[in-house]
């Protein structure tokens, strides 16, 4: 229940605060006084976006704040606070504070997003405003209409969330299609570089091993005359390098033996005259390796004649080659990593289309079902709010559709929207015999007003909504029809706290409590206020809204008559 609402500072309202109580509160006040001002204030802090335009004239800050009290065994909107970190007593309060440069909200003192506010919201209270009626001459709002009514809400949530996810993998396979694409231009030549380049396998140490090696092959007569030529100079014959040696050690030994002076030169000497013979040794195995293999000494040419075309073709260097390798294979391996990511998103759409397919006919027959349920009850309701003998019918029909995502229990494919697949319409008959039409071109205003006020009826049985505000729900209607649609609200309000804002006598009537809403003048601007009837006030308020502003004893009398009637 809606205990208080306090507001400062927000379009011609300086300060308000104002205490609701049970059942049936309604105002009333001439055009223009600021009615519209305190719905809009309710959506604000029901989670509207708000303009620092509606601060008022003069002042930095508008302030809003609603009090409320839960029910006790209100267990989702506890559920939804606790899960939100806030804590959730007996008593609500909302809050908004709006400047020029930023708008802020609370819960319970705790600062929240927009979107916890607004959800908050949808539990406690169902706002109808002005010419929210009129969207029953929308068939897109159906829809809607027909799931809030029937609960269906959560159910249409978890469809759209399944929606999105194939909506999702729709357009991550439309990215990966559009790469594939490009990658075709360019994969076949990569392909073929990349095998052109691993048929050679070339390395940087494999190419100076066969440079050497070519070297030694093409030099094999040279390399065995010059090292049999050194072989002989150093140990073959009598002037042979390394006989000279061993005189030259013997010779420096005896003077070493004489002065300590040559005895490190005959170590040199000595150790001269073993590299010499180790030399000597190299040189003959050298030479006894020494083979010409001109069939060896081709295929070294041809192989490094292979490493010459790729670095002509590839940088000019094996270096070159091998970090152009490197950079094609990157490319060509993230080709081939698209392609099975490509693969899985086949794999997990047909898994989605399965998932959203199966939510989509779930929804639809909940739908179906709930039309059944739904259009008895729209019938009964309109008959107590004066239109006797209609007929009600919620039409769903769906778009078969070749490329449609949604694919039905016979194998057929349908076209599928963020709220499932069905077209929903509503089709009146309010007077016996006539044929169900689409009820934008049959019923006339004050037709609207009650089928609506017969939906939010239902709606306020079967979701147990504290707080229901009516903003001018009796458009198009007067006289008796009037004192149906007030005799409605007031059974609605032994259920919920129902907020009415009216101009009909017949309404104001049944009020429990009932709120004036004017505008003054005060220090020379205009201001809006609202307060309490008492029960005289009421009376004059009445007799207002029946004769005018001229407010006649006849008027009176026939006010007072009004109050009593409704008493009984």
């Amino acid at each position: 229940m809606l205990r208080t609402l306090y507001i400062r500072n927000y379009a011609l309202i300086e300060e308000l605060e104002v205490s609701f109580g049970p059942g049936l509160n309604v105002l009333t006040g001439e055009t223009g006084a600021g009615k519209s001002i305190l719905v809009g204030a309710l959506k604000l802090l029901l989670g509207d976006r708000a303009s620092p335009d509606w601060i008022r004239k003069g002042a930095s800050k508008a302030v809003l704040e609603a009090t409320l009290d839960l029910f006790p065994d209100d267990r989702r909107v506890r559920a939804y606070l606790e899960a939100q970190g806030i804590e959730a007593e007996s008593t609500i309060c909302l809050r908004r504070e709006l400047s020029s440069t930023q708008s802020r909200a609370f819960v319970n003192d705790t600062p929240v997003t927009l979107t916890v506010l607004r959800e908050v919201g949808s539990y406690l209270m169902d706002l109808h405003g002005q010419h929210e009626h009129q969207s029953l001459l929308r068939v897109e709002q159906h829809g809607y209409l027909l799931d809030s009514v029937a609960g269906l809400n959560q159910q249409v949530e978890a469809y759209e969330a399944r929606y999105r996810r194939y909506q999702a993998l729709l357009r991550r396979r439309r990215e990966l299609e559009q790469e594939a694409e490009r990658q075709r231009q360019w994969r076949e030549l990569y392909a073929f570089q990349a095998q052109e380049i691993d048929a050679v396998g070339p390395s940087p140490d494999e190419e100076a091993e066969l440079e050497a090696e070519r070297r030694r092959l093409e030099n094999v007569e040279r390399l065995f005359e010059s090292t049999a030529r050194l072989h002989a100079l150093l140990a073959e014959g009598e002037k042979a390098l390394i006989g000279y040696l061993a005189t030259v050690v013997e010779e420096l030994e005896d003077l070493a033996r004489i002065d300590e002076a040559f005895r490190d030169w005959t170590e040199e000497a000595r150790s001269a005259q073993v590299a010499m013979e180790e030399l000597a040794r190299f040189l003959l195995d050298y030479q006894g390796r020494l083979v010409f293999d001109p069939d060896r000494l081709q295929v070294i040419r041809d192989r490094l004649g292979a490493f010459e075309r790729l670095k002509r073709k590839y940088g000019g260097s094996t270096e070159a080659v091998l970090a152009y390798r490197e950079q094609i294979g990157r490319h060509l391996h993230a080709a081939d990593r698209s392609e099975a990511e490509l693969q899985e998103l086949r794999s997990a759409l047909r898994e989605a289309e399965s998932l959203l397919s199966e939510a989509a006919w779930a929804l639809s027959q909940a739908r179906r079902r709930a039309a059944e349920t739904i259009a008895p009850a729209v019938v009964e309701e309109l008959a107590q709010l004066g239109i006797e003998g209609a007929r009600f019918l919620v039409r769903l029909s769906q778009e078969p559709d070749p490329e449609g995502w949604v694919v039905g229990p016979e194998g057929r494919r349908y076209a599928a929207g963020p709220r499932g697949i069905d077209r929903v319409e509503f089709l009146i008959s309010t007077n016996p015999g006539e044929d169900l039409k689409e009820l934008a071109r049959t019923a006339s205003g004050g037709e609207i007003s009650r089928i609506m006020l017969a939906l939010k009826r239902i709606l306020a049985r079967m979701e147990r909504l504290p707080i229901m505000v009516f903003d001018e729900i009796d458009t198009g209607i007067s006289g008796a029809v009037a004192a149906k649609v007030g005799r409605s609200l007031k059974e609605l309000a032994r259920f919920h706290q129902v907020i009415v804002i009216t101009h009909l006598p017949q309404i104001a009537c049944q009020a429990d409590q009932h709120y004036r809403v004017e505008k003054v003048l005060r220090s020379g601007r205009a201001v809006t206020q609202l307060r309490a009837l008492d029960e005289e006030e009421r009376s004059y308020e009445i007799a207002r809204l029946l004769s005018g502003d001229a407010v006649t004893e006849k008027a009176l009398e026939s006010a007072r008559e009004l109050l009593a009637a409704a008493r009984c």
